[in-house]
């Protein structure tokens, strides 16, 4: 759905440049790999297959976009999907720690709350949640005091984190008079901010935002994510939303910041972990939880954003 790459120069594991990769932005010799340069011919170390992963995301955008139009109440199905194949990886990376999930009552508070969401609005989504949350405690009670804290919160990171997030994409796609166009904003801006960051990092990218916590972002990266959100974020709100351009880039710059954050947020989480993907659910993209990480930040701010300007 998303490169996930706003404000970097490339991914955070990218490989050296290979001998084999082939001399002008094409397959290697083997068809294995597509490489892109830079104006002054030097290879740019993307990491990734890109036309695989450029495939994978026009067919996760494809699913989405197909399943709100007919009938928005169907995302909850894409939703609730992202809950089960999200808490599989999130429960492989906390494994490799000791940490347990309650796998059970996360999975099924986690789809109550993308259907409390859809068909119940704010209030639902916060009582479905502060029910789960309790439920989840009280299971890990069978496991005793050894790890309680430990356990505890990763749990409770992970309701919020994946399944309360997701459901704020709900309150986009069921406000009763243009859900579907506020969703389809949401993913074009949020993708103009990966898409603006990814390229500006690794054609001009070289001033190093966070080299702690992530070392290929770039200050230039972030200035082609600002660029591609705003130029996005006024065009979906005019031409879709039928609102002021202004809105569109106060919206933009809004998701720029939460994109990227919640690109730090994944490398910060995975490097503690010690994982470098936490799946490998598409090709060419990693796991669901490396494509999900600028959107599940960005969801709530745009609708927090959207429901006060518009």
């Amino acid at each position: 759905m998303t490169t996930s790459s706003s404000g970097s120069g490339g991914d955070d594991h990218s490989p050296e440049h290979r001998p084999d990769e082939g001399p002008q932005g094409g397959p290697d010799r083997a068809g294995q790999r597509f490489v892109l340069h830079k104006p002054g011919g030097e290879p740019v170390k993307t990491g990734r297959n890109l036309p695989v992963a450029i495939a994978s995301g026009c067919v996760l955008g494809a699913l989405v976009f197909f399943s709100i139009f007919p009938l928005p109440q169907l995302f909850t199905i894409i939703t609730s999907l992202g809950v089960l194949i999200g808490l599989r990886e999130l429960n492989r990376a906390f494994a490799g720690k000791g940490t347990t999930l309650a796998l059970v009552p996360l999975a099924v508070g986690g789809v109550a709350m993308q259907v409390a969401a859809y068909f119940g609005g704010t209030e639902w989504l916060a009582g479905t949640t502060a029910l789960t949350a309790i439920i989840v405690l009280v299971w890990r009670l069978r496991g005793g005091a050894d790890g309680f804290v430990a356990d505890a919160s990763a749990n409770l990171f992970t309701l919020v984190y994946l399944p309360f997030l997701l459901g704020t994409w709900l309150l986009l796609v069921s406000h009763p008079e243009d859900g579907q166009y506020r969703l389809v904003t949401f993913i074009v801006v949020t993708i103009s901010s990966d898409i603006g960051g990814y390229f500006a990092g690794i054609m001009l990218g070289r001033h190093k935002m966070a080299p702690v916590i992530s070392p290929n972002k770039t200050w230039e990266g972030f200035g082609g994510s600002v660029v591609g959100c705003a130029v996005a974020g006024a065009l979906c709100v005019t031409l879709m939303l039928d609102g002021p351009w202004w809105v569109g880039a106060v919206l933009g710059l809004a998701v720029v910041l939460a994109a990227t954050v919640g690109d730090l947020i994944e490398s910060l989480f995975k490097r503690d972990l010690g994982v470098k993907d936490m799946g490998r659910f598409m090709p060419g993209h990693g796991g669901l939880m490396d494509r999900l990480d600028s959107l599940l930040i960005a969801g709530p701010v745009v609708w927090i954003v959207l429901s006060l300007l518009l």
